[in-house]
């Protein structure tokens, strides 16, 4: 019988492809897919060439006498807070999913509770999965007290800890970090019904499983917007995400439901309306949303909390407006930002070096006035039309300036955090800017090497810089 010593590797021949075999303290791996899509923590994967090559018998002993396999793969969506995933999920597990509270939705008696920045897991009575079906691999110990029954909740190791969390639940390791977790349950998916009643299920087959490491999260009735504001900056203080509210009565939905909502601190802002972008879909034709700039001159788009009336006789290029938002992304992008309205009693500060900028298909959008074309120096041979500024902005992630050669135009993308900057136009104007948010810095530069490939497509060269 061969073995392999800690450190070592050898090479085998699969049925296709050669394969690598090796050693690495308890974790014996080897390189085909079959070892490498399995569900298992890594200290338990086998495979035939590892059978093949140690024994059948010694593998046995080690990981159990069963192959495992990879199960079919879910259907792939966005990821929420505290999900895990990749590429060995199994089937999606059956969990409610929630929208994001908007401000002008009265949480007036509405059962409340603090969002816990854990891992979300699904407990089947046997085992925890996750939110795409991954499974999680707790000790023995861990899991021996919890109820025969469905549980939905996170497995949490504290506020801000969220990262922690996850290399403890993902390592698989069933060691004495996992004595730092609680699986904290806020509801129980099968038992009957509206919420307040599985509330009371969860309480009662905790208390009589006695298990010392889970427990229910505690819920309290929203007495109004100034209650919910009061408890959001009470939990935010302590480090907490935000708060969850939930529906009275209401039963347990699989998938995305109204009935349970997510409620993170919003911030009130001012800035200038600089453009308009033209709306799409049943906004076809009017306002789609805002060009919206910040006294520092960080550009962004405003497409929600608009009423029909002001999609169709938006505010002028030029208004000062407060708007809502989250955060703001490390780039001081504001993310998730709503309209509230036009200030009327505000000035704006001077921008001495922003560029004029409108959209076209606005209704009271103006066209910006092209920027003189610059003279050269007497003697001095005119500029190519291929030369334009291409000086990044300073907080410019990625940078392509492009121009048509014949038709005189310019374009250029910058990426900054998770949104591009799209800029415009006949060389020697000052164009036009569309601001588009695509959620994560991966993506929008994603897309911005797309349009800037379709961009090249269409005749579009390298610029050259002045």
């Amino acid at each position: 019988m061969k073995t392999l010593d800690d450190g070592d590797e050898v090479e085998v021949q699969g049925s296709s492809a050669k394969y690598t075999l090796s050693r690495r303290g308890d974790v014996y791996m080897c390189s085909c897919p079959a070892w490498r899509n399995q569900g298992a923590t890594i200290d338990r994967r086998t495979c035939k060439h590892l059978r093949a090559y140690l024994g059948d018998a010694a593998e046995s002993a080690r990981v159990g006498a069963a192959l495992v396999t990879r199960a079919p793969k879910a259907k792939k969506s966005a990821a929420d807070d505290g999900d895990v995933a990749d590429d060995g999920d199994d089937a999606a597990a059956p969990v409610l999913l929630a929208h994001k509270w908007e401000v002008d939705h009265d949480p007036t008696g509405w059962w409340m509770s603090e969002k816990l920045d854990g891992v979300r897991a699904y407990w089947d009575g046997e085992a925890f999965q996750s939110r795409l079906g991954k499974k999680f691999y707790a000790p023995d110990w861990f899991i021996a007290d919890l109820p025969a029954d469905t549980l939905d909740g996170e497995l949490w190791v504290g506020r801000k800890l969220f990262s922690k969390t996850i290399s403890i639940v993902r390592s698989g390791a069933g060691g004495e970090a996992w004595k730092q977790v609680s699986y904290v349950v806020f509801d129980a998916p099968n038992a009957r019904g509206g919420f307040e009643d599985r509330l009371a299920h969860v309480d009662k087959v905790l208390r009589k499983a006695g298990a010392p490491h889970a427990r229910a999260l505690e819920h309290v009735v929203c007495e109004g917007l100034d209650h919910l504001r009061a408890e959001l900056a009470r939990v935010e203080a302590l480090g907490g995400e935000g708060l969850m509210l939930r529906r009275p009565g209401s039963p347990y939905e699989v998938g995305r439901s109204g009935s349970l909502l997510k409620v993170k601190t919003f911030h009130d802002a001012e800035a200038i309306i600089v453009g308009h972008a033209p709306g799409t879909g049943r906004h076809k034709g009017r306002l789609g949303a805002v060009i919206a700039e910040l006294p520092d001159g960080t550009r962004f788009n405003v497409g929600t909390g608009f009423s029909d009336a002001e999609r169709d006789d938006p505010p002028a290029v030029g208004s000062v407006i407060t708007f809502r938002y989250q955060e703001l992304t490390d780039d001081g992008v504001p993310r998730f930002p709503s309209w509230v309205g036009v200030r009327i009693d505000a000035e704006w500060p001077p921008r001495s070096q922003a560029l004029p900028v409108s959209q076209a298909g606005a209704k009271s959008a103006k066209p910006a006035k092209p920027a003189p074309v610059a003279k050269p120096a007497k003697g001095e041979p005119p500029a190519p039309v291929d030369t334009v500024d291409d000086t990044p902005s300073a907080a410019a992630d990625f940078t392509v300036s492009l121009v048509h050669p014949t038709e005189h135009k310019f374009w250029r993308v910058e990426v900054r955090g998770t949104a591009h900057y799209i800029h415009f136009g006949k060389v020697g104007t000052a164009g036009q800017t569309r601001m588009i948010e695509l959620g994560s810095a991966t993506a929008a530069r994603a897309d911005a090497d797309k349009r800037a490939q379709g961009k090249r497509k269409d005749g579009y060269v390298a610029a050259k810089p002045r």
